[in-house]
């Protein structure tokens, strides 16, 4: 059956395709375990996630991100990323651990490079879970064969002191190593820069209307209005492999207001690294609490 091709709005800023939501490290701080997890185990295919993902009319400037969990554990994830039609650009979220030898041989370095003010491949080191050798030479390795590659580290509190350190080693060594904000609960206290302050407190709920300038693809082909929907496991509002699924540039109403996932919430970076950017808009309806 023909799938109808999926026009992303002028106003989306990101393209989040979770391959897998299955990590093979266990960081205890895990964004993805914010609320409760429940979020679907199912997988599509390589194949399906190629004619899904090939839909998909973007813009130059607007890739689609391979993510998750760790999109490497997909089966099909080499495959996917061969057969993803060429005027789509891929940038690739991964902690690097897989077999980045069998990588260099089957991904030609081209496939993942575009004019951005960052790197493609995007590497997460977390120093609770992972040593930092065997990273830089795995980056090292991937940076000599042409790749985009960087690493980018959470500023927990609990591991700056590391994070610093590996900071210092990889830019000595021509890495181009970044920070980015720790979102998530440490010793009783809430971190993150948030647009909604009481979105992810977790102490109440209540109705609003929410609207997305992301599109959030789970690994079963489902799409969710954000972050906290596809993680909660949530109604999703289309799959990808819906022949007539289009997207609808609109705002939704939500009840659960208050148990937000930092993601969603949080000010940031846009795709340019532009600061001030936060994923979602969120108005009162009026009459609500706060309305």
């Amino acid at each position: 059956m023909s799938l109808k091709p999926v026009v992303i709005p002028e106003n989306y800023n990101y393209i989040a395709i979770f391959l897998t939501l299955a990590c093979n490290l266990k960081c205890s701080y895990c964004i993805n375990h914010f609320g409760r997890d429940g979020f679907v185990k199912r997988h599509l295919s390589g194949r399906d996630w190629v004619e899904g993902i090939n839909r998909i009319v973007s813009r130059d400037d607007l890739p689609v991100t391979l993510q998750g969990g760790e999109p490497s554990l997909h089966r099909d994830f080499i495959y996917i990323i061969n057969n993803i039609k060429p005027e789509i650009h891929i940038d690739i979220l991964t902690n690097l651990q897989f077999n980045e030898d069998e990588f260099i041989r089957c991904v030609n370095p081209e496939r993942l490079k575009r004019n951005a003010p960052y790197a493609s491949i995007r590497v997460s080191y977390h120093p609770e879970v992972m040593d930092l050798d065997p990273l830089i030479k795995k980056t090292l390795k991937l940076m000599d064969a042409g790749f985009s590659i960087g690493i980018w580290a959470c500023t927990h509190p609990e591991w700056m002191d590391e994070i610093a350190r590996a900071q210092e080693r990889c830019k000595s060594l021509g890495i181009d190593f970044r920070l980015k904000e720790f979102l998530g609960e440490y010793k009783g206290r809430l971190y993150g820069t948030y647009r909604y302050k009481d979105a992810c407190e977790k102490k109440s709920t209540r109705t609003v209307m929410c609207k997305t300038t992301e599109l959030i693809i789970g690994s079963d082909g489902s799409i969710y209005r954000c972050h906290s929907d596809l993680y909660e496991g949530r109604p999703p509002t289309g799959h990808i492999l819906d022949p007539d699924f289009q997207i609808e540039d609109v705002f939704r109403v939500c009840h659960f207001y208050g148990h937000c996932n930092p993601c969603d919430i949080k000010i940031k970076t846009n795709r340019f690294q532009v600061f001030g950017h936060t994923s979602v808009e969120i108005v009162e309806i009026a009459g609500s609490p706060g309305g």
